[in-house]
């Protein structure tokens, strides 16, 4: 066992004893940790969450459908996923309890807890990309995301995010930091500037959010844009990410509601899976991929649909390697 290794090790549960039972994607020919280049993780963690529940069990959701339901053959493509990724799943985050989803929804509460969880994942993000690996998170609520990219803003990233909403308020319902915050933040402490962060179907916000993100220069592809002309995006990507550092931030409730029944703030007028498989082609082959995260994934009434798009998109952002 490497030092990497034994050292990432301490901070999770193991893929087969998490609610998932299986490792992402459960290929057939086992990748070592030494071998691997894509290190996925998952947190199941929810506390800020303000309408729909769930978010939680995207990690169960997204473990099991990737190993039980869905080939990892990409069909457009005529490759497997194993051509360009070498994948070692490590397991679920230790949280401080198993009942940490239901603690008390007190602001000091989550707060002292968001920074415990969050101090583990900047660590992780650290320990994986130095290991050279790109660390790949699975959530989980999407305030997560600001300490995987924290950790990673030395490297001066651009940040494609991708969802439904800016989540660049300065507050909400008494907290700094939650999943309607995360990218304003990440601005105002310094680690993304506003001209590196661009926004993919974006579709609601309130208008201090609007004017946050004008002021920051947040390059914004919203969803009327893209429906209305994709080409224009499709022909900026391949400039904006020519040798660049990326990371990928993907809330699922980017992709329409029908396509999306389970997660907590579902938006109309979204993208459909063909449009962001051809936006995440669209990155320029010589962008290096340092992190990406797939978050909001929930599972309800036994209903796999959104896990399994989940699922899908992240072979797509993975066969990017």
């Amino acid at each position: 066992m490497t030092n990497y290794l034994r050292a990432l090790s301490n901070y999770f549960i193991s893929p087969e004893s998490t609610p998932g039972r299986y490792n992402f994607a459960d290929l057939p020919i086992g990748i070592s940790f030494e071998d691997s280049n894509a290190l996925i993780y998952g947190v199941p963690f929810e506390m800020t969450t303000s309408f729909g529940q769930g978010t939680k069990r995207g990690p169960e959701a997204i473990r099991l459908t990737s190993a039980r339901q869905i080939e990892t053959f990409l069909f457009e493509e005529g490759i497997d996923v194993s051509d360009r990724a070498k994948i070692f799943d490590i397991g679920d985050l230790k949280l401080l309890s198993p009942h940490i989803n239901t603690l008390s929804k007190k602001p000091s509460n989550i707060t002292r807890t968001l920074a415990v969880v969050g101090r583990k994942i900047n660590e992780i993000t650290s320990l994986i990309f130095e290991s050279n690996k790109v660390p790949v998170m699975i959530g989980g609520e999407h305030t997560l995301s600001y300490y995987s990219i924290e950790a990673l803003s030395s490297y001066h990233p651009i940040v494609l995010h991708f969802d439904a909403h800016r989540d660049m308020k300065p507050a909400y319902q008494g907290l700094k930091l939650c999943h309607t915050t995360p990218f304003y933040h990440l601005m105002k402490n310094g680690h993304i500037p506003g001209s590196d962060i661009i926004q993919i179907g974006t579709r609601q916000a309130d208008r201090e959010e609007n004017e946050i993100s004008k002021q920051n220069q947040v390059v914004t592809y919203d969803a009327w844009k893209i429906h209305e002309s994709l080409n224009d995006l499709l022909a900026f990507l391949p400039k904006v990410t020519k040798n660049a550092n990326i990371y990928i931030s993907f809330d699922i409730d980017v992709y329409d509601m029908p396509y999306v029944p389970c997660t907590g703030t579902p938006e109309p007028f979204g993208l459909n899976p063909f449009e962001v498989s051809l936006i995440l082609k669209s990155i320029s082959p010589s962008a290096k991929i340092v992190g990406l995260d797939m978050v909001e994934v929930s599972l309800k009434n036994n209903d796999y649909r959104e896990a399994t798009l989940a699922s899908q998109t992240i072979f797509r952002m993975l066969s990017l390697l």
